[in-house]
């Protein structure tokens, strides 16, 4: 690694968002400032007998999809696809860069993506795939079902839709997904080897993706009258958390490229950590170790190259599930605070569900929105506070509120006892 690549700040230049509370940076704002909920009953979820009905499912998206895609291309485009697409094409607007159609034959050779997803193309193995297959009408599948299935199908739409010429791929690492992507994307830049990263998550909205979750009765299932009171993190009458879909996408780009550009600094990434706690000690392939959750997040805080103390805001992984206190304790060991003395917390999740291999996505672009418009949005529905969390709760915040917050920690913790996190930053020259 050269003296130059080994310096390389990493900075986000552009943001696209497609969530159940809005499309688009302004919209999600004004959501996540108001406290709007994206969670809405789901009939089909009902007519199968869920217990969850509710789900986070973006609106408007037939009507708009066709804005951004071809009817010859949404043929070949799954819901995942479709999220994922748009909000990279909305991504690469928002950071100023140049568009160009397919048939101009340039390739940005400067640029890739990380896009990862947790159990995308399941809709097209359930709703297509599987019956014609067994009805023996192979033939009759058509020419795109490779595409729309493999999981690798979202970077590799984002690739051809915008022509990336550098390394274009899908991560999955369950709800760890969106965040580990953003870290790998992050690396990929500060060692030197591209100029620009998409990075982020998506993931589909389908009963055959939530229906794995529903048998393991982890969704909540006792707010089916009342949507949007149904995701509940931090709350002591929460059961379970409410399945999500959508994604968020970030422009990541060397500093030295944004400025040579004149491009919009929204952060900066100072640094971030992925690991394992090893399904060891109170770790399952379900429950997080953790060790090596306090482990992820002080390694985050040494690549960056700050003190625990300098952490302003938290933005949890925080599902609605009775681990959310363990989740509090567990920032509150790695910091080495005490509760009263933790960064201000709150989570996303309250407001979109809990988006899966797309969660850490959309969360990462409002950590970003927070830090850049100088607000931390409340956690809606944990007025009846977990009692695990009381001692925590004057750094819980439950109203939005202004900030003149500098640096903001992000982590997301997934199936198979994974974890990420990220650090992100206010640019300063």
């Amino acid at each position: 690694m050269s003296n130059k690549s080994a310096r390389e700040r990493v900075v986000i230049t552009g943001m696209g968002i497609v969530a159940p509370n809005a499309h688009g940076l302004p919209e999600y704002e004004d959501a996540l400032r108001t406290g709007r909920s994206g969670i809405r009953f789901v009939p089909k979820l009902e007519e199968l007998k869920f217990s969850c009905q509710v789900g986070g499912i973006p609106q408007g998206m037939d009507e708009k999809k066709h804005d951004y895609f071809s009817d010859d291309l949404l043929r070949a485009m799954n819901s995942s696809m479709i999220y994922a697409g748009i909000a990279a094409i909305d991504c690469w607007r928002d950071a100023g860069l140049p568009e160009h159609p397919v048939e101009d034959e340039v390739v940005d050779w400067d640029t890739g993506a990380i896009v990862g997803t947790g159990i995308g193309g399941a809709d097209t193995l359930g709703e297509k795939v599987v019956p014609k297959v067994d009805a023996g009408s192979t033939r009759r599948l058509g020419s795109t079902m490779v595409e729309q299935t493999m999981a690798s199908a979202v970077s590799a739409r984002i690739g051809g839709l915008l022509g990336l010429g550098g390394q274009v791929t899908t991560n999955s690492s369950a709800c760890s997904t969106g965040t580990e992507a953003i870290i790998m994307a992050y690396e990929r830049i500060r060692s030197g080897q591209a100029k620009r990263m998409l990075a982020g998550g998506a993931e589909g909205h389908s009963h055959y993706i939530w229906a794995g979750f529903d048998a393991m009765r982890v969704l909540g299932r006792g707010f089916n009258d009342t949507p949007e009171k149904a995701s509940r993190p931090m709350s002591a009458s929460t059961g379970g958390f409410i399945p999500g879909s959508g994604a968020g996408i970030l422009m990541l780009e060397s500093l030295e490229s944004a400025l040579e550009r004149g491009a919009t600094i929204y952060a900066e990434i100072l640094g971030g950590s992925i690991n394992s706690g090893g399904q060891r000690g109170k770790g399952s392939m379900t429950a997080p170790n953790p060790e090596g959750v306090r482990r992820c997040i002080r390694a985050a805080i040494d690549a960056a190259g700050i003190k625990p103390q300098d952490i302003d805001l938290v933005n949890g992984h925080l599902t609605g599930t009775m681990a959310d206190p363990l989740e509090v304790e567990n920032w509150r060991a790695a910091l080495d605070v005490e509760p009263a003395q933790i960064p201000y917390i709150n989570g996303t999740k309250s407001l979109i569900g809990h988006g899966l291999g797309a969660a850490g996505g959309m969360e990462c672009v409002a950590a970003v929105l927070q830090l850049h418009k100088g607000f931390i949005h409340g956690s809606v529905n944990c007025e009846d506070l977990h009692p695990d969390l009381a001692a925590f709760e004057s750094r819980i915040v439950r109203e939005t509120r202004d900030t003149d917050a500098r640096i903001l920690a992000k982590a997301s913790f997934g199936f198979g006892d994974v974890n990420a996190c990220t650090i992100f930053a206010r640019y300063t020259d």
